[in-house]
């Protein structure tokens, strides 16, 4: 079985999935811009090949790789990076080497968020009203109709690029005026925070895993107002969560996939908004997290599925698991050191963030574990206490 990683050093914790890969006897093909010398270690004895390119956005030279994949080693039956950033590309070259799996046309649902809105709805889900950006006047009377404040972000987009909050008439001239030119989307703000329902469903869409995740920070607020992170898992996850993100897996029609689908709790009402899907496993850490909180190997689980076993999975939500970060510019009380000395059955890991993850993650983080949230809490507030 041939399967090709896609920018498989990104995030640096997603070389698990090539390991776990090549554990289950599956042949693994690297594709990436970053030089073979300067991949880890355990990437390079996971992989049997890996191919070089000038540029990942270059559509023509992943073509020729993998052209020169299949004809090295026959027919390609996977492809997948596991980011969001590549999902488009990721189904064009499904189609184009009838590779099972998310196609071109499946993406239209999945990542603009316009047509997001509408698979919730017809789920029977409440989502917060919007519309696409067409003119002025069509955007000042849906203004009117619903009051300020509004969200305004790429219909098409990930995470917090390019966002903006409107507070009145005049911002919304303002953002009317400058807004790229790419579709933008516009809808209420929910006043609330995010929580999500995270997991896995094997090839025939059946759910596997499943948790969920509270962020009392967005994404906007973290990278606008250059704000702390943290966020954390439940250990029981709530009915309604799970109702309505079971009604959204089903809606989608998902298979053999991880995902993370989000959701607004209005202060006021306590009801849920669905707000995006993404299919992929959370950002960054929280595959680790995921492991953490049930004591288990999520990455091997996901490849026993891809290698055709047939796979179940009995698992326990022992551990609350939050992942804390530190931004470089600011001056802590507990130094890093102090706090494993401090905490050293609570800090489960810790490591350094990617650059280009800075903005919206910070630049160091802390993965807490505990059974007690209270406990949990008390950690993540002594990471972030400032002198």
């Amino acid at each position: 079985m041939n399967y090709v990683h896609l920018s498989p050093y990104f995030p640096p914790n997603y070389l698990h999935f090539t390991k776990a890969l090549k554990t289950e006897g599956i042949r693994v093909l690297g594709l990436g811009d970053m030089p073979y010398d300067d991949l880890h270690p355990d990437l390079k004895s996971a992989l049997t090949d890996y191919y070089l390119v000038d540029n990942l956005h270059q559509y023509n030279q992943l073509v020729r790789a993998m052209g020169y994949f299949t004809h090295q080693y026959g027919k390609i039956d996977g492809i997948d990076s596991h980011n969001e950033y590549w999902l488009e590309t990721e189904a064009m070259l499904r189609a184009d080497f009838n590779i099972v799996g998310l196609k071109p046309e499946d993406m239209i649902h999945m990542k603009k968020k316009s047509e997001m809105k509408k698979v919730f709805r017809a789920a029977g889900l409440h989502v917060a009203e919007g519309m696409v950006v067409a003119d002025w006047e069509s955007l000042l009377q849906f203004a009117n109709k619903n009051g300020y404040p509004l969200i305004a972000k790429p219909d098409n987009g990930v995470g917090a690029s390019g966002t903006y909050k409107i507070f009145n008439e005049t911002d919304l001239r303002s953002f009317f005026d400058k807004k790229p030119a790419n579709e933008y989307f516009i809808e209420q703000f929910i006043e609330g925070i995010i929580e999500s329902f995270d997991g896995l469903v094997d090839l025939k869409g059946d759910l596997l895993f499943s948790t969920s995740h509270i962020n009392e920070r967005g994404v906007m607020e973290v990278v606008n107002e250059d704000t702390h992170v943290y966020f954390y898992n439940l250990r029981e996850i709530p009915q309604d969560i799970e109702e309505a993100g079971k009604r959204a897996l089903k809606a989608f029609q998902l298979k053999g996939r991880f995902f993370h689908i989000e959701f607004f709790r209005e202060q006021q009402s306590n009801k849920l908004f669905a707000l995006e899907v993404n299919m992929r496993p959370p950002g960054g850490y929280t595959m680790d997290m995921f492991n953490f909180s049930v004591d288990a190997d999520l990455y091997q689980l996901w490849a026993s599925m891809v290698s055709g076993k047939e796979v179940s999975f009995n698992y326990e939500r022992k551990f609350h698991v939050c992942f804390v970060s530190r931004k470089n510019r600011h001056h802590y009380q507990f130094k890093q050191h102090e706090l494993l000395q401090k905490y050293p059955q609570q800090i489960a890991f810790h490591g350094a963030i990617p650059d280009v993850m800075s903005p919206a993650m910070g630049n160091y983080c802390f993965l807490v574990r505990t059974s007690d949230l209270q406990e949990m809490f008390e950690v993540q507030k002594a990471i972030h206490q400032l002198k």
